[in-house]
């Protein structure tokens, strides 16, 4: 694809990554685009694939203007979930069509939208002569495994030197409104096993066995009982649930031997990922347990910790422009599941703000243009506020 020779509007370019059919892990041809833009404004592009043993090769892309400090990172995501049965759109999945006033397509909310918003901020802002330090981080597999892709290109930052000093992640974080929520932080996510081993059995013979199931269950109930916690300044209390509860015995006149349970916990900053894992095996062991019955509980690997970047100049600045074009301050949020900010928290402060997420993922994905173009002046003030420019051009 030959560079651009003028600088583009959030909607060509949006209309030109919707047209990319980038089902995760994103090929090459997103790529293509976005580097063509970006070189033609005067970034530096680089890319670089990820590899894992067991997983598909991952495209990602760095693209950097500036020097110094500070140093803005965004990052995003190119790739998008299946569509669906494609005849039940009311326009192409991949049409990236213009109909109601609004743009249509897989992508449009779950962010193709959004990082094109900031693509055409960034490049307005470079092209007005302005200074600043500038890295955008785009990655194909945040909707898959998420194992080739931001977690390494952080790593990749790094091991070159970059040092961020704040970071915005593009996702839809709006609720009804665009600039009604602002991620200023995630819940931790943790996952783990209680397995319960007893003595399987004769139904009619109880004195023979040791039945694992009334255990377990007594166990389910410590897990949650008191709550783990009462919420914090920022977050909702933590929430564990139990997913699943599997003996696997298909008899009705046998005591099984084993049963387990698998759980998921969504915790706030009470806890960490090293502080949890110790108040659920006290729970665990704080379960009188009958004669010839043994407990263990296994903690998976993976998932984010929990992270907050505290209300301060960053998260201020990015308020203020939100409510200089929407007449909304946005409620600072912590809600949801995971994103990749959990592997930017290490480096630098990081907030997650964009469109509104009422489609994403849905048939029908679409997101009005006039949202569109005020995401994209929402992120063209933040970056002359975060860089200290004035309206000439001049620090």
């Amino acid at each position: 694809m030959s560079a651009p020779s003028e600088a583009p509007g959030v909607v060509e370019i949006a209309r030109d990554l919707l047209r990319v059919p980038s089902l995760t892990p994103a090929g090459p041809d997103a790529f293509d685009i976005v580097e063509a833009w970006l070189k033609a404004a005067g970034f530096t592009v680089r890319r670089r694939v990820f590899s894992e043993p067991g997983t598909t090769d991952t495209i990602n892309l760095w693209a950097e203007i500036g020097e110094g400090r500070p140093h803005l990172a965004f990052n995003g995501h190119l790739d998008v979930v299946p569509p669906g049965p494609e005849a039940r759109w009311r326009h192409g999945p991949f049409s990236g069509d213009l109909a109601g006033g609004e743009l249509w397509g897989r992508g449009a909310v779950d962010m193709k939208g959004g990082v094109a918003a900031f693509l055409a901020a960034a490049i307005a802002y470079v092209t007005a002569n302005r200074s600043g330090h500038l890295s955008i981080l785009l990655t194909g597999d945040e909707e898959g495994p998420a194992v080739n892709g931001t977690r390494k290109i952080v790593d990749w930052c790094a091991a070159e030197g970059a040092a961020f000093d704040a970071a915005i992640v593009g996702e839809p974080t709006s609720i009804a409104r665009l600039g009604d929520n602002l991620k200023i932080g995630r819940r931790g996510s943790l996952s783990g096993t209680v397995t319960v081993t007893g003595v399987q059995g004769h139904a009619a013979y109880p004195e023979r066995a040791a039945n694992p199931v009334p255990p377990l269950l007594a166990i389910a109930a410590a897990l949650n009982h008191p709550p783990l916690d009462a919420g914090t300044a920022h977050f909702a209390p933590s929430n564990l649930e139990i997913v699943s509860v599997d003996v696997g015995n298909p008899s009705w006149n046998v005591i099984p031997g084993e049963a387990r349970l698998r759980f998921n916990v969504r915790y706030n900053d009470t806890y960490s990922r090293d502080t949890l894992p110790d108040e659920l095996a006290r729970r665990v062991a704080a379960v009188a347990l009958p004669a010839g019955i043994s407990a263990t509980l296994a903690i998976e690997p993976g998932y984010g910790d929990v992270f907050l970047t505290e209300p301060g100049p960053f998260v201020e600045g990015l308020t203020a422009a939100i409510a200089e074009v929407t007449g909304l301050t946005p409620e600072l949020g912590t809600g949801g599941g995971t994103s990749d900010a959990r592997f930017l928290k290490d480096l630098c402060p990081v907030v997650e703000f964009g469109l509104v997420g009422t489609t994403m993922h849905q048939l029908d994905e679409r997101v009005p243009v006039a949202e569109l173009e005020a995401l994209t002046d929402i992120y063209g003030r933040f970056l002359a506020r975060f860089f200290a420019v004035d309206g000439a051009g001049a620090r």
